[in-house]
Parts: structure tokens; sequence; C-alpha cells
């Protein structure tokens, strides 16, 4: 362990010093003045180019000329690359309200002059103690947010990009409340008529909802390529999610979602809803605006579950709106009058990016953040470019 004696007394220095040595502290350094702390400490991040020092403990003495013990804590405190290293202050005064000041400017522990060896040591072992913990605590906070991080990259990946055909346009407006999201869309087109698209809400936050978000897509890509159905991609979906075996019985994950078979050749579309928010449908020119309503139980509850299927038409010029329910809690009111309120703002956007996107990043009434993600399908006008 490293330890800076920092004393402008030279005869202060070199009895803890050689305290330190002999108690087997090998490696201690000495600084006369806290600018000759922080000279020692920024030197050593400049030549490593990182964030960390070697410094593993600072005693630093309370009464020095120019920046005082108090001081040069409080600038320990306010550069993000140093703060946590702790400090012993060492000081000759028994001022309670100078102590008081001392550990409010951060400092860790505090001894007194004339020191006493035992004393200093048990203080020493606790603060080296409390930093080895620390230390732990960050590197692996620092793996968690590196696995996060690639986590939340394999997730993305998984997601479909926008899609500007001759009979349709498919686009996404998605934005996760944390590193990793528990909505996902899907889609899998067959031809210029036909698509299925879907998107799910998985129950939860953070890892656990996003591992059951990224396991429901995987599955969702093979079920809509080859049961084409809404009904059939449903049923393996609740299937597959049934499968998973959960350590905790009282915790059971489950999704939301819809699922829509689109026929545009023929105008029409057949959906299953598993306990989502109704999706929108915009009559051409926002005239009428029709929902589709819950048909089912959400998926991965109930391994015997009745799937039923509603059809609607959907011509030409129709908007299709799919979205997540992180996005009715923009608004006030019961659930009846949240989804009102979302459709009436969904309809007046007119299907341009901008005001969807606002709905991405407007806060919600209740503070809690959430997924949210909104998928639109435009059936082209006959003859729209």
């Amino acid at each position: 362990m490293n330890i800076l004696i920092v004393d402008d007394n030279p005869m202060n220095v070199m009895v803890v010093q050689e305290m330190l040595k002999r108690s087997g502290y090998k490696d201690v350094r000495a600084a006369h003045s806290a600018e000759e702390m922080f000279r020692l400490l920024h030197s050593e991040l400049d030549a490593s180019r990182s964030s960390k020092v070697s410094v593993d403990l600072i005693l630093l003495d309370l009464m020095m000329p120019n920046i005082d013990g108090i001081k040069a804590c409080r600038m320990l405190q306010q550069d993000e690359r140093l703060r946590d290293i702790p400090v012993i202050m060492v000081t000759a005064i028994g001022d309670s309200r100078k102590l008081a000041e001392a550990l409010d400017a951060g400092a860790t522990d505090y001894v007194t002059k004339p020191i006493n060896k035992i004393e200093l040591l048990a203080r020493i072992r606790s603060a080296l103690r409390l930093k080895r913990e620390l230390d732990w605590h960050k590197e692996r906070d620092l793996r968690m947010r590196e696995d996060l991080d690639l986590a939340r990259q394999v997730q993305e990946s998984v997601l479909p990009s926008d899609l500007d055909e001759e009979t349709f346009r498919l686009q996404a407006y998605f934005q996760a409340s944390e590193e990793l999201a528990g909505d996902l869309y899907a889609w899998h087109v067959f031809d210029k008529h036909r698509i299925i698209v879907a998107v799910m809400d998985a129950m939860g936050h953070g890892i656990s909802s996003s591992l059951i978000s990224m396991f429901s897509a995987s599955v969702l890509k093979e079920a809509m390529r080859t049961h084409i159905t809404p009904k059939r991609v449903v049923h393996e979906l609740n299937r597959r999610l049934c499968q998973l075996q959960y350590e905790n019985e009282l915790v059971h994950y489950y999704c939301t979602g819809i699922c829509a078979w689109i026929d545009l050749e023929h105008g029409v579309m057949e959906y299953v809803n598993a306990g989502h928010p109704p999706g929108l449908v915009i009559r051409e020119g926002g005239a009428k605006t029709e929902t589709m309503a819950v048909t089912c139980a959400p998926i991965g509850l109930f391994e015997q579950m009745e799937i039923k299927a509603e059809t609607m038409s959907l011509a030409s010029g129709d908007n299709l709106y799919l979205f997540t329910d992180g996005l009715l809690d923009l608004f006030p009111g019961d659930l009846e009058e949240k989804r009102t309120e979302l459709a009436g703002r969904i309809a007046a956007s007119g299907g341009r990016e901008e005001p969807l996107q606002e709905l991405l990043l407007q806060p919600s009434l209740d503070r809690r953040p959430d997924d949210r993600c909104i998928v639109r399908l435009e059936a082209k006008a006959k003859g729209a470019e």
C-alpha cells in the first residue's frame, strides 16, 4: 500500500515515515506542502494517462501555510480522479469544530499530535481496508458497465432498420430508459404486399427484462418467418417463454405485445393483442381512428393460453401505430384518459417525425423512467412515390 505524508514540518514527516516503515509499510512518500502534494498527484496522473493514482492513503497535516489541510481536502474532493483517496487528518488542535470541519471537507478520519503509534496504525488499517473495498466495488462497477454496454450493443443489433418500399413505409422510434431496455420491435417482409409486425414489452427493467427481451426477439425472428399468422407466432413465443426455469418461484417474467399480419393487396390486417396497450389505425386523412383491442392474456404467464385473433381493414393511405406503455405515463388521468390523450397526440402528428420524437423525450408525470417505443406503418396511397 502506497501512503503519502503531507506536512510542512520535516521532523514530523521523518517520525511518521519511520513509524510506518518499521510497521511494514514500505511505499511511503512525503510532500512538504499541499501544493507539492497536488503536483505529485497530477504528475502521476499525466504520466499514466489514466484516472488512477498509486496513492492509497494520505496523512494530511491540518495546519500548513498557504493551503491548509481543510482546503486541501476540499480540493481533493473536487477532483473526481482523487476524491476516493482516503485522507487521515493529522492535527495538534483539539478544537472539535475544526475536526468536524475537516470531516465535512472529506477527511476519512483524524489523529492528534503527539501521534500515538498504536492509534495511528489502527486508523491506517481501517482506512486502507475501506479503500480496498471501494476499489473492489469500483472495479466491479466498471466491469458491469462494460458488460452492460456490450449487452446494449447486442440488443440494438437485433432491432430491424426502417423500410421505405413501394407500397408501405415502416419506421420505429425508440428510446431506452436505461442502458438496457425491455421494449422490442420486429418485422418480417414476405413481399411488397405482405408484412408481419410485432411490438413487445418485457416485464421489469434492467438486465432481467433485457435478457427476456433479447430472448423474445430471437424467438420472434424465427417464428415470424416460419409461422406467419399472429396467432401461431404468439403461441410459439408463449411456449418458449414458459419453458424458462426461474430459481425464484415468486418471480415470473412475461411480455405484453401486439403481433399483426398485414396484407396490403387485399387491404386486411389480422392481429393478436396480448395484454398490450391498444394499437391505433388512423384512417386516410386522419378523419377516423380505430383501436386494436386486447384479445388474450400476456405472453409467458400460462402454459395453456387461449389466443384469439381479430381482423381489421387496412387500406391505402391508412397509418398503423403500435407503441409501448411508457408513453402512457406522459399524460394525466386514468388509463382510458391516458390512451385517449396519446391517441390524439399521435393522430395530430400526421406521421411527421418531429412530434413523434418529442413524445419519446417528454418527461413522464410520475418521473419514473420507462422505455418508449413507437412503430409506424404507412400503407402508401396508390400512386404515391
